[in-house]
């Protein structure tokens, strides 16, 4: 009975440990509709980029990808017009306990009409979000590497 003296202490650390959430606020295919309601999509690159198009032409771009929050995850997605500006972001998965303002379209609004030409910096062109600095920044990092890739490559 000497095992309880010792693992007790243990179970009670385990259970004292944060509950890990996620929370799925978006699939792939809703994100798709926000951004371009009336168009349909074509994969571009399996399960990470879309083309989309309505009446015969292009609407623009929809990329998915996912970033580290500070210890988690994130899935977000960029909307890009056809000429390589962000459209729309929207944040599909968050999985820490604390952080998630990174999804109030207020902050997300910011990334509109950034180019590669933009900084794309917290505090600086992006505000930063108080308890939330470690996952505004890497999705500022992650708009900022999506433009950089796909911006130009697309058209």
């Amino acid at each position: 009975m000497t095992w309880i003296r010792y693992t007790l202490p243990a179970a009670a650390i385990v259970s004292a440990a944060a509950p890990a959430y996620a929370v799925q606020y978006l699939s792939i295919g809703e994100a798709q509709k926000n951004a371009f309601p009336s168009a349909h999509f074509t994969e571009v690159q399996a399960g990470r980029v879309w083309k989309a198009e309505a009446g015969g032409k292009v609407e623009g771009f929809f990329i998915f990808d996912r970033v580290i929050g500070k210890h988690l995850y994130i899935d977000y997605a960029v909307a890009l017009t056809p000429g390589g500006a962000v459209h729309k972001v929207e944040i599909l998965q968050y999985r820490e306990s604390y952080g998630g303002e990174v999804r109030s379209p207020s902050w997300l609004a910011q990334f509109v009409g950034k180019t590669t030409g933009s900084a794309l910096k917290i505090n600086g062109d992006i505000r930063n979000i108080s308890g939330a600095t470690l996952s505004s920044t890497h999705v500022t990092e992650g708009v900022k590497r999506i433009l950089a890739a796909y911006a130009n490559r697309l058209r």
